[in-house]
């Protein structure tokens, strides 16, 4: 402690980035300079034993440990205390989902932010439905989402935003990731002493390190082979469309050569970071024999693990893009392997040509006097000092989400509508449900009492109220309170008589006690009680003139002499009350009250936004 508490706090520009990979823990610090990373400091520490197996983290205490001396000697070797780190979940158990949905409005409009995020929220919230029904036992986070496609009425466009249409469609392919492959990670850092500055996805820091920005327009695939996982993003048109993962990676190799030459697994990793070196590869195996073996002999043994894993990496690659891309890279350790790269290509039916090893764009993303960065293998921990740079902001990597440090995987920008679904928030969460309605036929009249609107969220940042449309910034301090679901509609006889002002209702030709609850699709009768019993009420009733939204609308008598209430105003005006994108205020004579309000003549009504 007396030797640590020597060293200067951790500037907020100094970037430590944490690979927890399966295999090894690789540190680096680095600042932000112009358009590159400069790589400071890096260092790296294999793990003891296997305490993670295909990504995941099955040991925490053991993770943490190793975790620890890489933190202590890269503090050693900058003189900092470091407190935060920018670390990147694995890929494993990846979900990837299509979602869609269409906007119907109720008149042409001016298409606006809000709108949007609506549109994509809604098929977002599509395919989230569709993954809890595939996974029902699992509580899943959303990583990111790609719009795929839109349409405005009908005609694909490429942006809606102040466009005129009435049909509004979006498809998205949302990504999701089990909330334990984070939440143990999470772990590691508190175990670690470490605050979790920021948080990506290892397949989005591979991409962002490897292929830059300007050459996204391309259909591009980025593989990143590491001990556990192999981890894939594709990118076009500027973006990029999906990630999945494979759990066939380099392990499969490194076991294939335990099988094969009979030793343990740090001999095999030693053998398979030899292989196509041209020099005889001599071991001992677990019986204490010394052997030696050409690279033929022992790529002869693990033929078949290499070309599964080609042929793995390609059904992933075709299964998620539709066709080969027009040319994939291969990063992470496991890229190094002799030969993969031709049989990734061969198994793509690609030409050899635009199938390459990662690490000749790092120099466009990241630069270092003390490190040679052209190994595949820096691909990740590079891709999260780039990934926790983009959009940082001098005063702090931390963005807050009611008072706690939010998980955020960066990917470039990021919508509040985005981080609270990472941070498992639902879509009914931002929206709310309003309550249930009631249909009934009054006299043959289809008539509907709706249910209580939604209690809207409340959302504010840095505490300015704020849209789930607006960008992200580190330093953030985001408030946000789920909305609440509206009452269901709920009416007996009695209760519908007296808002009526009839005497009472009638089922097939009955008179229904008061207390008879009503329910969706119930036909019947209103009557008025006189002397000689029910009877029907036919008298048609009096015209009225009021005032709707500031404007003079004449209304004619009910033919069954019923009264207005101002729920019968609602399709008059201009609000699409299925998809009300915010509260709605109704007042009669400047006072607050309910659908169900009774009208009189000269009755001064407002149904407007909020």
């Amino acid at each position: 402690m007396e030797e640590t508490s020597r060293h200067s706090d951790q500037e907020q520009d100094l970037i430590y980035a944490l690979d927890i990979g399966t295999r090894s823990v690789i540190g680096l610090l680095a600042r932000q300079e112009q358009d590159k990373m400069r790589v400071l400091e890096v260092e790296r520490r294999p793990h003891e034993r296997r305490t993670m197996l295909d990504g995941q983290i099955e040991d925490i205490r053991q993770v943490a440990k190793v975790v620890s001396e890489v933190t202590k000697s890269l503090e050693e070797r900058s003189g900092r205390k470091l407190e935060r780190a920018c670390v990147a979940a694995a890929g494993r158990a990846l979900r990837t989902e299509r979602g869609e949905y269409c906007l119907e409005l109720s008149a042409p409009e001016i298409v606006k932010g809000e709108r949007i995020s609506q549109l994509e929220l809604e098929a977002v919230a599509a395919a989230e439905r569709t993954l809890q029904d595939k996974e029902q036992e699992q509580r899943m986070f959303l990583v990111g989402y790609t719009v795929t496609q839109l349409r405005l009425d009908h005609y694909p466009m490429t942006s809606l935003e102040g466009h005129t249409g009435q049909v509004l469609e979006a498809a998205v392919v949302a990504t999701f990731l089990p909330s334990e492959v984070v939440d143990s990670l999470y772990a590691v850092m508190v175990e670690a002493g470490l605050e979790v500055a920021s948080l990506t996805l290892e397949p989005i820091a591979a991409l962002n390190a490897a292929i830059p920005e300007d050459i996204r327009l391309l259909n591009l695939a980025l593989v990143d082979i590491g001990a556990g996982t192999t981890d894939i993003a594709l990118c076009r048109d500027g973006g990029v469309v999906g990630y999945t993962m494979a759990t066939v990676a380099g392990d499969e190799i490194t076991e294939a050569l335990m099988r094969a030459c009979l030793v343990d697994y740090h001999t095999a990793e030693r053998i398979k970071m030899q292989l196509g070196k041209g020099a005889p590869i001599s071991f001992e195996d677990v019986v204490g024999v010394e052997q030696s073996c050409s690279d033929e002999e022992i790529f002869s043994m693990i033929e078949p693990e290499v070309q599964r894993l080609a042929d793995e990496i390609a059904r992933r690659v075709l299964e998620l893009n539709e066709r080969p891309p027009s040319a994939l890279f291969l990063a992470g350790g496991g890229s190094k392997l002799a030969g993969l790269s031709g049989r990734v290509a061969d198994a793509l039916q690609m030409d050899r040509k635009r199938v390459a090893v990662a690490g000749r764009y790092f120099q466009n993303s990241a630069c270092s006097d003390i490190q040679d960065l052209d190994d595949p293998e820096y691909t990740t921990p590079l891709g999260i000092a780039v990934s926790a740079g983009l959009g940082l902001i001098s005063d702090s990597y931390r963005v807050v989400l009611n008072g706690k440090p939010a998980k955020l995987f960066r990917s470039g920008r990021v919508t509040v509508l985005e981080l609270l679904m990472m941070n498992g928030f639902t879509h009914s969460d931002l929206l709310g449900r309003s309550g249930k309605s009631l249909m009934l036929y009054l006299d043959g009249k289809r008539t509907v009492f709706y249910g209580e609107p939604a209690l809207p969220a409340r959302l504010a940042i840095n505490g300015v109220e704020a849209k789930p449309s607006q960008i992200v910034h580190a330093g953030d301090v985001i408030q946000f309170e789920p909305a609440k679901a509206g009452k269901d509609q709920e009416l007996n006889a009695g209760q519908l008589s007296r808002q009526l002002g009839v005497g009472g209702l009638a089922c097939q030709g009955k008179l229904l006690a008061p207390d008879t609850p009503l329910s969706t699709g119930d036909s019947l009768e209103t009557v008025q009680v006189s002397e000689k019993g029910p009877e029907k009420e036919k008298a048609a009733g009096a015209p009225i003139q009021i005032e709707l939204n500031g404007r003079p609308l004449p209304l004619p008598g009910k033919a069954d002499g019923t009264p207005y209430y101002l729920m019968d105003l609602l399709e008059r005006s201009g609000i699409d009350f299925k998809h009300a994108e915010r509260p709605v205020r109704l007042t009669v004579n400047g006072a607050d009250c309910t659908f169900q309000q009774r009208l009189n003549d000269g009755d001064r009504v407002e149904i407007q936004y909020e």
